[in-house]
């Protein structure tokens, strides 16, 4: 990587890793926190309060991504994280689940992912834009590995709104990374020809990253309502659970160096790709074998999680990569607008779904589930081409990174 690149990569992926640990302190102890406020005797509207954040953030990925396009990607990301300290601030000082309804569907409508993503993308080449989207998703997985650990020790001492507070003011250390970090936009960003919607919805194996992001964080959130409950049966007690979580994404992250980005370098990305979507669908398959013994082991457990880290973070590093690179520049950020907006809609679904599977079906017919979703994006992602590398001249940005526009499929 060039400095810029370094630079581009480290700012943004702070950007997310700021965002996302205040989201990820709050999941830990909501549910239970959420019970306490005037209304939250009822477990439907707590589900609600949880979920409406990936609601409002998939509605509103598409319009963000494509003024991204029009406007410039910093005044977009700037204004999102305005509007998700916003609403962090109005779920601090909820007084009731109402009001923490709509603190959490505010922070949702900050929707920057496709225009953090996108401005990434502009400010690295073909050739290790792997690398930097990996460096973001390393950020993500160690925020919430952190969360995990840390979320209880402050909410015994600040509560759930001081987690709120703690949100926005994150947030709102976002906007001086934004403004003081980042490097320069692409001068040629403002000059190229404007892309459409439609243009997007047509691209084949843009489609077929949309899907396979949706199926992913489905799965992804799923399975989380059943897996706590299974270390628990495995005689790990929940306020250990971290110790379950943090070896197995730390290991993976070894894994992926060692793996991913060599086998990119020689061609093998399809390989690896379709190799991690099928690792997730053994994992699902496992954990339903595990859900059927009366006491899993905690042994099995662990190389399960650790076996699923490693398959998720190696996708989460390679589509994004892949939906910058497949795209068209002059369609980047609508692109991935609907690449984020098909993300956060599988946050809801697997969330609303995987409750209810669990509930009424019980945790083994759940990870069946998943591991059926699983099987069926690796027939989807079957016929994928990882994109080549173009072939003609780099355009320099202001601060001198080369900034290569990738194939279109």
């Amino acid at each position: 990587m060039t400095a810029t690149e370094r630079r581009a990569s480290a700012s943004l992926a702070s950007i997310f890793a700021l965002r996302m640990l205040g989201l990820f302190l709050v999941l830990p102890v909501f549910a239970l926190e959420a019970a306490r406020y005037p209304g939250g005797d009822d477990p439907a509207r707590i589900g609600l309060a949880m979920g409406i954040y990936g609601l409002t953030q998939g509605i509103l990925q598409i319009p963000f991504g494509m003024a991204s396009d029009w406007l410039g990607r910093k005044k977009v990301i700037v204004a999102g994280l305005v509007v998700f300290a916003l609403g962090s601030f109005v779920a601090a000082w909820a007084p009731d689940l109402t009001w923490l309804i709509i603190g959490r569907s505010l922070q949702g409508a900050g929707a920057i992912s496709a225009a953090v993503t996108a401005l990434l993308a502009d400010t690295t080449r073909d050739e290790v834009r792997t690398k930097a989207m990996a460096l973001v998703g390393a950020s993500i997985a160690l925020m919430f590995a952190l969360s995990l650990v840390v979320a209880p020790l402050l909410t015994a001492q600040i509560g759930l709104a001081g987690l709120f507070g703690l949100t926005g003011a994150l947030a709102l250390a976002g906007i001086a990374v934004i403004i003081w970090w980042v490097p320069p936009e692409p001068a040629q960003h403002v000059n190229r020809p404007r892309g459409s919607l439609l243009e997007v919805l047509r691209h084949p194996a843009l489609l077929r990253l949309d899907a396979g992001v949706f199926i992913l964080h489905a799965v992804q959130l799923a399975m989380w309502v059943a897996i706590p409950a299974l270390l628990v049966q495995a005689g790990l007690a929940s306020s250990s659970h971290w110790q379950a979580y943090l070896p197995a994404v730390l290991a993976s992250f070894l894994v992926m160096g060692f793996t991913l980005f060599p086998l990119e370098k020689r061609g093998y990305l399809r390989g690896v790709f379709l190799a991690a979507v099928g690792l997730i669908a053994l994992v699902q398959f496992g954990l339903m074998a595990a859900s059927l013994q009366g006491r899993p082991s905690l042994a099995g457990l662990g190389v399960l999680l650790f076996l699923f880290f490693c398959g998720f973070n190696i996708l989460e590093a390679s589509q994004p990569s892949l939906a910058s690179r497949v795209a068209p520049a002059h369609s980047r950020g609508a692109a991935l607008g609907v690449y984020n907006t098909l993300q956060s809609l599988g946050f809801f679904a697997g969330g609303a779904l995987g409750g209810w599977l669990a509930k009424t079906a019980g945790p083994q017919t759940l990870f069946a589930a998943c591991g059926g979703l699983m099987l069926l994006w690796l027939l989807v992602a079957w016929p994928m081409k990882a994109p080549g590398r173009h072939a003609g001249p780099a355009v320099a940005d202001p601060a001198g990174a080369p900034v290569v526009r990738p194939v279109k499929l």
